[in-house]
């Protein structure tokens, strides 16, 4: 998406607002698909960006959904219930209930709690339904290696549960690929003393890599999808063993998404040269390094004519009445004027959803898709006062 197109954008959008570029992420998961090769299942976590849910829906074989308000999107979005995996680790009764009527037959079980929940549900409804234990890695998600053997060797108790096989995810943003082939290979070990001393055999495996993506302006962006080309010869070698599949979301969403915030007052203070913007942390959460400390990529849209200038270190602040709303301390900008447009690059993940959106009752920027016929108006601006305002 070049500086141009990006501008004209923000003119006819108006700013602060999203830019997803839908034609760009299915070129980005063709070329990562074709690393992995087709025995690889690819999985969306739409936590990431529940806005590419229609583009990833045809790029994906599955979408992994964390929340009743997740599946809810979903069911607006006429979303094939057999393409929704539920997982996340607050499963209610109810949750559980709604979502087996909804027509979802996949399941994670991250507790014993779920593995009953899973089964009082299915069985009041007639049903069978397919569920992955979640393995914990060590944190609050996941059950511990006693409790997942149990629920495997007591599974004549679940007889509506098809347990077929594992979930297991460690982390995101790590860049040692030796984690990750130290995961697979334990879950190998794993998969192998089941069969051997428990008469399992683990038909699927759900495995969350937690590749890194580059955010930042110091960091290599040549080739972001180099992490999973490295490890593509370890996924195959997996799927050989089980039916694998691969869920991430950063990492196949990030550089697809643009994050547009124009410049609405400019100043000096005891020598310090600050931006300030229409946007701020409200919007944008870009993670992976501390927030303000360190420049994510980003591109100075010029309202005017540039003439020379020497680049000034500017402090890039949002509109919130906060010290803490610093996108970035310390900026090289030159021939910064009011009405200029930053264009933050690779904000295809989580920023949407995850920033304090509702902060100081600010309006929830608009959101704009790219697809091959054009731009389209995905969410108009939202007032975040309506939401704050209570009702008495």
């Amino acid at each position: 998406m070049d500086n141009e197109r990006l501008y004209a954008l923000a003119q006819r959008f108006g700013t602060p607002c999203f830019v997803f570029d839908e034609t760009a992420l299915a070129g980005r998961m063709r070329r990562a698909r074709a690393l992995v090769g087709e025995r690889v299942r690819l999985c969306y976590s739409i936590k990431a960006n529940p806005f590419l849910i229609p583009a990833m829906l045809e790029l994906t074989d599955l979408l992994e959904v964390c929340s009743p308000g997740e599946l809810a999107v979903c069911k607006a979005l006429a979303v094939p219930a057999d393409a929704v995996l539920f997982s996340g680790v607050n499963k209610t009764a109810e949750d559980v209930a709604h979502a087996m009527d909804a027509g979802v037959t996949r399941f994670t079980a991250e507790s014993p709690l779920h593995v009953e929940l899973l089964q009082s549900a299915a069985a009041a409804r007639g049903i069978s339904v397919s569920v992955l234990l979640r393995l914990t890695a060590g944190t609050q998600f996941g059950m511990d290696e006693g409790d997942l053997l149990r629920a495997i060797d007591h599974r004549g108790l679940t007889p509506n549960l098809r347990i077929e096989g594992l979930h297991f995810f460690a982390g995101t943003q790590r860049k040692k690929l030796s984690e990750q082939r130290e995961e697979l290979a334990m879950l190998r070990r794993f998969m192998d003393m089941l069969r051997a001393e428990h008469g399992f055999e683990t038909l699927k495996l759900e495995y969350g890599p937690g590749l890194y993506f580059p955010y930042f302006a110091n960091e290599d962006d040549a080739d972001t999808l180099a992490p999973l080309r490295e490890l593509a010869d370890d996924l195959k070698r997996m799927a050989e063993a089980t039916e694998l599949t691969v869920e991430m979301g950063r990492f196949f969403v990030s550089p697809c998404g643009t994050y547009l915030t124009r410049v609405v007052d400019t100043k000096v203070n005891r020598g310090q040269a600050y931006a300030i913007v229409d946007g701020g942390i409200h919007h944008v959460n870009y993670l992976g390094g501390m927030m303000g400390m360190r420049a994510p990529r980003i591109d100075h849209l010029h309202a005017g004519p540039v003439a020379g200038g020497e680049p000034v270190d500017t402090m890039l602040c949002g509109s919130l009445c906060t010290t803490a709303d610093v996108l970035v301390r310390r900026l090289p900008l030159s021939n910064l004027a009011r009405g200029d447009v930053l264009a933050f690059r690779d904000i295809g993940a989580y920023s949407v959803t995850e920033a304090p959106a509702l902060f100081l009752s600010r309006d929830l920027p608009r959101v704009v898709l790219l697809r091959e016929d054009g731009a389209h108006l995905a969410r108009d601006a939202v007032r975040a006062s309506d939401l704050n305002t209570p009702r008495l």
